[in-house]
């Protein structure tokens, strides 16, 4: 304890010698809800940290350099302990905001700063990591040819997922999205893969409700729950996924681990984005989002990939659509950015079809690069009778079957076996040798 005491002085003693402790000053002139605009801090750097005191009150809010003006700086807070008027000092602190992580958050719900949020209270032993991390350089990259299997026979054998892949979860609300990628999670427990999972604008009762569904089922011992709920301050929303990437990027690098992270969702994240932007005053792009709303979805998903080290990290996103649409300016941005994407289906899960795939719009661009022989050559046989199948249903959904011919009616009677075959309950994984088990008699016909 002494030691630690006489290292933290010495560290003070240092930064008045060299003049560090010299911080800037500025007033707050402007507040929009979370948004301050600031003059005087003439030397601010963009993602400075800043420190709002009021007189009388002491520090009342904390925040980010999140735009500098000709005149003014825009700081974004990411907390707020009391109110914040015009007048009020704020402090420039020179230093990068940054995030604290603590090794030992596997099997807790976290928040960017390093706080147990079930608890209440921070990690003791906490780092000091960058919000953004800069991304894998493409020297170090390998090539992506090991499955991540998600235990759901629909994906795993139709449209894989390869160790280092990214590949979209899109849907309408209440379409099972968050599940797959929980299923995906609970798959896990037996090998070494850390599971992040991301919840951005979520209540505490669907944090809650989750972390009881995988401490149930034995896989919280190694996954973590990084959350930022929806009554937090905006720019927390904003930053939180890049947060759980960094800390993806620390086990991949520190430890040559397999990480696997799930963003729950961009379309969620991608409004914020776009409210934080409005009210800092950035000009608008297409639908009022940002124009940099892209490179903000790029540059996250970049994180994704298969290291030479042997570790990698995987990402499922999600995003939610309105009635099926996914040609919206988000969806399709994101679409353009990951490896491929699992649509799921209203009409599929009002049919009481789980989960609720529309095998015809999935798609996975690396396909059988990422299955065993076996696999693929099964897959490749049961994509093209389930596809045949599902056009002429569209066509024949409700004609009398009687009606039919012989070589229709028996397509329809295997379609229909294909369909029930990759019907699956939630938290029901299976592994390669029951999937192609299930599918012997098939094959074999």
């Amino acid at each position: 304890m002494n030691s630690y005491v006489d290292e933290v002085v010495r560290k003070k003693i240092d930064e008045i010698e060299s003049g560090k402790n010299i911080y800037e000053l500025g007033r707050v002139r402007s507040v929009q809800s979370y948004m301050l605009e600031i003059s005087g801090m003439e030397n601010a750097a963009y993602f400075d940290r800043v420190v709002i005191e009021s007189p009388g009150m002491g520090q009342v809010a904390e925040g980010y350099v999140d735009r500098i003006g000709k005149d003014s700086v825009t700081v974004a807070l990411t907390r707020k302990d009391g109110p914040v008027l015009v007048g009020d000092e704020a402090i420039c602190t020179g230093k990068e905001f940054t995030m604290q992580f603590a090794p030992q958050s596997i099997g807790h719900v976290v928040d960017m700063f390093g706080k147990d949020l079930l608890v209440g209270e921070r990690f003791s032993e906490l780092l000091d990591l960058p919000v953004e991390s800069p991304n894998i350089p493409i020297m170090d990259r390998g090539t992506v040819n090991r499955p991540f299997y998600t235990g759901i026979v629909g994906i795993d054998l139709m449209y894989p997922v390869g160790r280092g892949q990214r590949q979209l979860i899109i849907g309408d609300k209440k379409t099972g999205k968050t599940q797959v990628t929980l299923d995906a999670i609970a798959n896990q427990k037996t090998g070494d893969m850390l599971c992040i999972y991301v919840a951005i604008g979520k209540t505490k009762k669907e944090v809650k409700s989750i972390y009881a569904e995988l401490l149930r089922r034995g896989a919280m011992e190694h996954t973590i729950i990084i959350a930022a709920f929806n009554d937090e301050c905006p720019p927390v929303l904003r930053n939180t996924p890049y947060a759980a990437l960094t800390i993806a990027q620390y086990f991949l690098l520190q430890e040559g681990r397999d990480v696997f992270v799930a963003i729950d969702d961009l379309k969620r994240h991608a409004d914020v984005c776009r409210e934080i932007a409005l009210l800092s005053g950035k000009v608008p792009g297409r639908d009022a989002y940002p124009p940099d709303i892209f490179f903000s979805h790029a540059s996250l998903l970049e994180q994704g990939c298969q290291h030479k080290n042997g570790g990698s990290i995987t990402i499922l996103p999600i995003c939610e659509t309105k009635g099926g649409d996914i040609t919206d300016y988000i969806s399709t941005n994101i679409i353009s950015i990951t490896d491929g994407q699992i649509v799921l289906s209203s009409k599929n899960f009002e049919r009481g079809q789980r989960p609720a795939i529309d095998y015809g719009l999935s798609v996975s661009r690396l396909g059988g690069a990422v299955q065993t022989r076996d696999i693929k050559r099964t897959s490749a046989a049961m994509r093209r009778e389930l596809l045949a199948y599902l056009e002429s249903r569209e066509v024949y959904e409700l004609t009398n079957e009687s009606e039919m011919g012989p070589e229709l009616q028996e397509r329809m009677r295997r379609g229909r076996r294909i369909v029930d075959k990759l019907s699956q309950n939630k938290f029901s994984p299976k592994n390669e040798a029951e999937i192609l088990d299930s599918f012997k008699e098939l094959m074999d016909g």
